[in-house]
């Protein structure tokens, strides 16, 4: 399968640069890849569409601070960037660096509110993102100083400053440990979610720490050949035991966003059963996917030649989700981390 097969032009004028206000106002580009409709509606509209054999699947994880200024310790000239990329410890992240050549193996980082030294680094190895760097701080006090000191970490296809980092949250967020958001559920409300609590709609969370690799390019023609990213994920018991009653009772299972998408298919075992755990995946999904748990899904329009592009291709069928993208184009839907949503109502059978 070769990865042209998954590229289209995309006008730079689509590429969403800020949120719409209010959340659930965004466009919604509601599919059936059986019956092949399309239809445009706003997001807010899918309560129509939902109801008491309807299962949620979010993602409560939380965007951290990941962009973290410091110095090179003995030189208050040489300022430099560590951007978290993947908790390996208490204490330690697989983090990218700038300058690379400045911080080898041994180097301290300090990192200054003000002139309040808050935080220190040491360059412990080399890792294949860029380097391990062990903090003289972990758990919640290490959350607490980055959530002052550093940065939300926005896509590089966004050039605006974001104004309110909470526009870059989901209303459900509740574990920090991601550096993207993941962005499907950036379009509910805590209204909407309530009115189809209402409805009869169940509502479970699990968790995926999104990291870096939702960004890397795929650069082998032959797709088969790309190495996929791992990320940490958790299903907690309770909720594997809700979600495989549901399933059994026949509810329809639509996860919010891909990220959900690899929990759920990760944790679930040949028999359509979802085992708990904690673990990190590399789950690569793509056309010829044999699909086990989910029914239907809520999503953003992903980058061409991407592997989240694949993954929405194996569920509703490559040609059809061209013709859907064609047609966000035409009637000018807004693309990616901050644009408008799909919903996919079934999986292609």
């Amino acid at each position: 399968m070769k990865l042209t097969e998954f590229d289209y032009f995309l006008p730079e004028e689509l590429i969403a640069q800020e949120a719409i206000e209010p959340r659930d106002h965004s466009k919604l580009l509601k599919i059936n890849p059986n019956t092949e409709k399309i239809e445009e509606k706003k997001f807010f509209e899918i309560l129509e569409n939902l109801g008491e054999n309807d299962v949620l699947v979010l993602n409560k994880t939380k965007v951290i601070n990941a962009r973290l200024n410091g110095f090179i310790e003995n030189d208050f000239k040489k300022n430099c960037e560590i951007f978290l990329h993947k908790q390996i410890s208490e204490n330690s992240w697989d983090c990218l660096v700038y300058p690379g050549r400045k911080l080898k193996v041994g180097k301290k980082v300090n990192f200054y509110i003000g002139e309040k030294n808050v935080l220190n680094g040491e360059i412990k190895e080399i890792s294949e993102s860029g380097r391990i760097v062990e903090f003289d701080k972990g758990g919640t006090t290490f959350l607490e100083i980055i959530e002052k000191l550093g940065k939300i970490p926005l896509p590089p296809y966004i050039k605006n400053n974001l104004e309110e980092s909470s526009r870059y949250q989901t209303v459900f967020n509740e574990i920090s440990g991601s550096v993207a958001a993941p962005t499907a559920g950036l379009h509910f409300t805590e209204e909407l979610l309530e009115n189809l609590i209402k409805k009869g709609v169940k509502i479970e969370k699990v968790l995926l720490h999104v990291g870096l690799g939702t960004f890397k390019n795929v650069e082998t023609e032959n797709i088969l050949e790309h190495k996929m990213h791992s990320e940490y994920i958790e299903l907690d018991e309770k909720t594997a035991e809700n979600l495989n009653k549901y399933k059994s009772e026949g509810k329809r299972i639509i996860s919010v966003g891909t990220t959900s998408i690899r929990v759920l298919e990760s944790f679930c075992n040949d028999d359509g059963v979802l085992e708990s755990g904690k673990k990190d995946t590399s789950i690569f999904i793509y056309p010829g996917y044999k699909w086990k748990f989910v029914d239907a899904m809520i999503t953003n329009f992903h980058l061409p030649k991407s592997t989240l592009l694949m993954l929405v291709s194996s569920f509703a069928g490559k040609e059809f989700i061209k013709k859907s993208y064609d047609f966000a184009i035409k009637n000018k839907f807004r693309f990616f981390s901050f644009g408008d949503a799909m919903f996919i109502e079934e999986r292609k059978k």
